[in-house]
C-alpha cells in the first residue's frame, strides 16, 4: 500500500509538469487557427491543410527521438550519469539526420498535395507554409532530444517552463509576421510558419542554454567533448526508435484518413468530427501525460534492479489513467451537447457533432489504458510488438472497420443495432464505433503484453519477446 502511495505521488509529480508542457503545445495550434481565421479564409484552410502535412510528418520523426526516454532514465536508475551525455550527442547527429528527411519531404510536398487536390491559389499558400515551416524541424528535434533527456532525470519542470516561454511568444509574433506589424512585411499564413520556426530556435537556444549554465546538468557531462556519429550507438537508438516513430505513423495516419473518408460524407460531417477529435486529443493529454510519467518511473526502476517496483509502476498509471478516464467520459456523455454549443452555434452541427461527442466518452477509457501501457512497455524498451499491434488494430479494425460501418450497405444484423437508430451504412458513427472497437482491442494486447514482459523482467532468467 505505502508504495502504491508513493508511486501515484511520482507519477502525478513527473506527469503534471508534461501535462502542462502538451497543452502548451496544443495552444500554439489554436492561436494559429484563431488568428489566421481573423486573417482570411484562404489563409486558415492553408494553416490547417499545411500543419496536418507537417504534423504527420514531425510526429514520426520525433517518435524515433522518443526512444531516449527509456534509455537515459535506465542509465539514470543505473547510476550511469557520466555516460548520458555521450547518448545525447550521439541523439544529436540522429536529430540532425532526420532534420535533413524533414527538408526533402517539405521542399517537395507533392505527394501531399496530389492527395489533397488543392486550388492553385490555396495549394500556393500552402507550399509557402511549409518550405518556411521546414526551417523549424531542426530546432524542434533537437529540443526533443533536451525534453526526453530533462523528463529521463525527472526534471519535467524545466520542460514546462520553456514551452511556456514559447506559448508567450506565439501571439505577439504572429501579430508581427502575418499582419506585418513593425516594419515587418505582411505574410498572412506564412507568418504563422515564420513565427513558430523563430520561437522553436529560440526555445531550443535556452534549453541546451540552460543545460550549459544550470549545475544540476553538469554530472551528465553533456558539453565534456566532442563525439563524432557511432555507428553502434546510433543503431541501439534507432531499434527502439524506428518502431515508435512507425507506431506514432500508424496513429497519425489512422485519424488523418478517418478524417478524409468521413470529408466524403459532406460539410457537416466533416465540421462535426472536427469537433470530435478535437476533443479527444485534448483528452488525450492527461493519460499521455501520465504515461510518460510511468515510463520514466519503469526505465529508472529497471535499471536500479527494482523490477517489482516497475511493474507496479505500469499497474498504478494505468489505474489511475482508468479512473481519469471515467471522470472524463462521464462528464462528455452527460454533457455532449453543452460542450458541442462551445464549439459552434449552428443547431445541426450541434445535434451531429454531440452524438459524436458521445461515442469520444467510450473511445476515451481506452485511449486512456493504451496510452499509459505502450509508454510503459516503451520503458522495458519494448516497442516492436506494440507497433504490430496497433498496425493491425487502428488500419485494420479502425480504418478498414470503419470504411465497411461508415461508407458501404452491409446487413451486419447485430443484435441491439436497430435499436440504437443505427443501420450500415452508418456515416460517421460508424467509423467511431470502429475506431472505439480498435482501440479495445489494441488497449487489451498491449495492456496483456506489458503483463507478460513485466512478469519476465521479475523472473530469475527473463524470457524475450
Amino acid at each position: 500500500m505505502s508504495m502504491s502511495r508513493a508511486l501515484v505521488r511520482e507519477l502525478v509529480r513527473l506527469g503534471w509538469p508534461v501535462l502542462v508542457a502538451q497543452l502548451a503545445v496544443m495552444a500554439n495550434s489554436v492561436i494559429d487557427t484563431i488568428m489566421a481565421g481573423r486573417y482570411g479564409t484562404l489563409d486558415l484552410a492553408a494553416v490547417g491543410i499545411g500543419a496536418s502535412i507537417y504534423v504527420s510528418v514531425f510526429v514520426t520523426l520525433m517518435g524515433v527521438l522518443l526512444a531516449l526516454t527509456p534509455i537515459i532514465a535506465f542509465m539514470y536508475g543505473a547510476g550511469h550519469h557520466a555516460d548520458i551525455g555521450e547518448e545525447l550527442r550521439q541523439s544529436a547527429w540522429l536529430a540532425a539526420a532526420l532534420a535533413l528527411i524533414s527538408l526533402a519531404l517539405f521542399a517537395y510536398p507533392e505527394p501531399f498535395l496530389a492527395i489533397a487536390k488543392l486550388a492553385p491559389a490555396l495549394e500556393a499558400k500552402v507550399r509557402a507554409y511549409l518550405h518556411v515551416l521546414a526551417w523549424s524541424v531542426p530546432a524542434s528535434l533537437l529540443f526533443r532530444v533536451f525534453y526526453s533527456f530533462s523528463t529521463a532525470i525527472s526534471r519535467p519542470r524545466t520542460v514546462m517552463a520553456l514551452t511556456l516561454v514559447g506559448l508567450a511568444l506565439k501571439v505577439p509574433f504572429n501579430w508581427v509576421f502575418m499582419y506585418g506589424n513593425l516594419g515587418a512585411p505582411e505574410l498572412g499564413s506564412t507568418g504563422c510558419a515564420v513565427a513558430t520556426a523563430l520561437i522553436s530556435w529560440i526555445v531550443c537556444a535556452l534549453a541546451w542554454a540552460w543545460c550549459w549554465f544550470d549545475s544540476g546538468y553538469r554530472p551528465y557531462r553533456v558539453f565534456a567533448r566532442w563525439s563524432w556519429p557511432n555507428a553502434k550507438a546510433l543503431g541501439r537508438i534507432l531499434s527502439l526508435g524506428l518502431p515508435i516513430g512507425l507506431t506514432f505513423l500508424i496513429d497519425v495516419t489512422g485519424f488523418t484518413f478517418m478524417a478524409l473518408f468521413i470529408a466524403r460524407l459532406g460539410a457537416l460531417y466533416s465540421a462535426a468530427h472536427q469537433i470530435a477529435a478535437n476533443l479527444a486529443a485534448l483528452c488525450y493529454m492527461l493519460p499521455l501525460a501520465l504515461g510518460n510519467a510511468a515510463s520514466v518511473v519503469v526505465g529508472q526502476s529497471l535499471g536500479a534492479h527494482r523490477p517489482a517496483r516497475a511493474r507496479a509502476a505500469g499497474l498504478t498509471g494505468i489505474a489511475l489513467a482508468l479512473a481519469c478516464a471515467a471522470v472524463t467520459g462521464a462528464c462528455l456523455y452527460g454533457f455532449a451537447g453543452g460542450i458541442a454549443g462551445l464549439y459552434t452555434a449552428d443547431a445541426e452541427l450541434r445535434r451531429v457533432a454531440a452524438g459524436l461527442i458521445a461515442f469520444v466518452a467510450v473511445y476515451h477509457q481506452f485511449d486512456a489504458v493504451q496510452a499509459v501501457a505502450v509508454n510503459v512497455l516503451r520503458g522495458y524498451k519494448r516497442a516492436v510488438v506494440p507497433m504490430l499491434i496497433y498496425a493491425v488494430a487502428l488500419w485494420g479494425v479502425g480504418l478498414g472497420g470503419g470504411y465497411l460501418l461508415g461508407l458501404t450497405h452491409i446487413d451486419l444484423a447485430w443484435p441491439g443495432l436497430s435499436a440504437l437508430g443505427l443501420s450500415p451504412p452508418m456515416g460517421a458513427p460508424g467509423f467511431w464505433l470502429a475506431a472505439i472497437a480498435s482501440l479495445a482491442l489494441a488497449s487489451s494486447l498491449v495492456t496483456a503484453y506489458f503483463l507478460r514482459v513485466s512478469r519476465a523482467a521479475q523472473s530469475p532468467t527473463p524470457a524475450s519477446a
